[in-house]
């Protein structure tokens, strides 16, 4: 833990972006961020190497106290510019926010407030929109299918392997108690697709989920949006994911769990490339 993190001065909440060739978006990103009110925020964004003027575009940010500019070197894939960025959080609470994607006004003083109201509260997540290239909505209020109540992170956790697919949403949708994300090792690096999806679980573990039922951000499927890549492997790390799950957490995840989760993970992965294979010209 950095020592920052330990002063009274540091904020509630750190906002941090790895970044990574988002220069097409990424001012859109910070200023959805930076307008948020109600918060005491810091914003720390880490830049991946980029090919294009990412960096210029936060550059450009940086007279606003609450905005760091770090650099990854090249290597290490997105777990690395994650951790990366992650490590400098000082805030009590943090959400990452992808480089293309945009927060809704109000999301951050509500999802602070809803982890401060309930003890034991370690994670919550919103409905998100998901939005082409071009920010036309491709489906709206997604997301938190079975999770629309609070519970102990451990059925959230049972909830998510069953349903084969991510209910919690991409990491603009989701804000977690800070030191509950280090005491569970970070981000999971082990299922690259799922990256964020095991890391809420490995958190949840420790404490209790709490929803945002409003739309608190968007999602954007694009070319440049990293998850696309690796589309095809998305299935065998859903199945993976829900193995590691068992193996390690039994008493949470059962082997009925798994069989259910991992249908249901092979249908949404076939579904999940047809609608890229469909909405491919929408994502450029």
């Amino acid at each position: 833990m950095n020592a920052a993190a330990e002063s009274s001065d540091a904020p509630q909440l750190s906002v941090v972006v790895p970044a990574y060739n988002n220069g097409r978006y990424i001012g859109e990103t910070i200023e959805s961020i930076l307008q948020q009110e109600g918060v005491d925020l810091e914003l720390i964004v880490a830049d991946h190497t980029s090919a294009d003027d990412t960096r210029a575009v936060v550059e450009t940010y940086l007279d606003d106290p609450r905005v760091t500019l770090l650099d990854t070197p090249a290597g290490g894939g997105a777990p690395a510019n994650w951790g990366r960025v992650t490590d400098e959080a000082t805030g009590t609470y943090v959400k990452l926010v992808c480089g293309d994607d945009i927060l809704r006004p109000g999301v951050l003083a509500r999802q602070v407030a809803l982890l401060e109201s309930r003890p034991g509260a370690v994670l919550t997540a919103c409905r998100r929109d998901v939005i082409d290239a071009s920010g036309r909505t491709l489906i709206a209020g997604r997301g938190l299918q079975g999770l629309d109540r609070p519970m102990p992170g451990r059925d959230a956790v049972r909830q998510c392997v069953r349903a084969g697919i991510n209910p919690f949403g991409e990491p603009a949708s989701v804000t977690m108690r800070r030191d509950a994300l280090e005491q569970a090792g970070g981000w999971f690096p082990d299922f690259p697709y799922l990256i964020d999806q095991a890391s809420y679980a490995r958190v949840l573990l420790l404490g209790d989920f709490v929803p945002d039922d409003e739309v608190g951000a968007t999602f954007r499927m694009s070319n440049e949006q990293w998850s696309v890549a690796l589309v095809k492997d998305q299935s065998s790390q859903a199945h993976g994911f829900h193995r590691w799950m068992h193996e390690h957490h039994p008493e949470t995840v059962s082997a009925s769990d798994v069989r259910i989760g991992n249908l249901r993970a092979s249908l949404a992965a076939r579904a999940r490339r047809l609608a890229y294979a469909v909405l491919q010209r929408r994502m450029r």
